[in-house]
């Protein structure tokens, strides 16, 4: 399987890199676009480096070469999954503003009629944000946003993300244990 991941200047980009982290496990073939803005927060939010985020991936783009591979139909991928995808975004594919290399890969994604999740983060939502989600889900994109769930009694941060990342893999049908299936705990 090979996966476009982006990483948007959301506050969230933990979901990003947990993501890779998960996908590098699996031995998914990744190819990763962040923007300034997730660089920005990976520094504020996380223990992380860029470098080490780059590293989890098989392969990485800037997000202002629009000469990527990644920009064009002909690259073949199974799908693409923006985590945490920011309302800017979400925006500029709902609208086909092609204007950084997350949001054309995003738009060759709906234009090859692959799968794309967008892990959507801003609280609370706008009319606006709803009615690019809904221009967006009534094509076929899913929206995800990281809702957490309570009946695994999570613990700890990373279980929480763990479960929005794995909520993600199963959009793929890739097998994780990134959360406890209902019943099976």
């Amino acid at each position: 399987m090979k996966l476009i991941i982006g990483i948007t200047g959301s506050t969230g980009v933990l979901y990003g890199i947990r993501m890779l982290e998960a996908l590098k496990k699996l031995e998914v073939e990744t190819h990763l676009i962040m923007s300034q803005w997730a660089e920005n927060c990976i520094s504020m939010e996380t223990e992380y480096t860029s470098d080490y985020v780059k590293s989890l991936a098989t392969n990485t783009s800037d997000d202002k070469n629009m000469a990527s591979s990644v920009s064009s139909g002909t690259h073949k991928v199974d799908g693409m999954i923006v985590a945490p995808c920011s309302m800017k975004t979400l925006s500029a594919i709902a609208n086909g503003y092609d204007d950084t290399l997350v949001a054309r890969a995003a738009g060759v994604t709906i234009k090859e009629s692959r799968k794309l999740i967008l892990m959507v983060r801003e609280t609370p939502l706008s009319a606006i944000h709803l009615e690019n989600m809904l221009k967006l889900s009534r094509i076929g994109v899913v929206i995800l946003p990281p809702v957490t769930e309570f009946y695994t009694k999570p613990k700890t941060i990373e279980d929480i993300v763990n479960h929005g990342v794995g909520k993600c893999l199963d959009q793929f049908d890739l097998e994780h244990d990134l959360y406890p299936r209902w019943g099976n705990f």
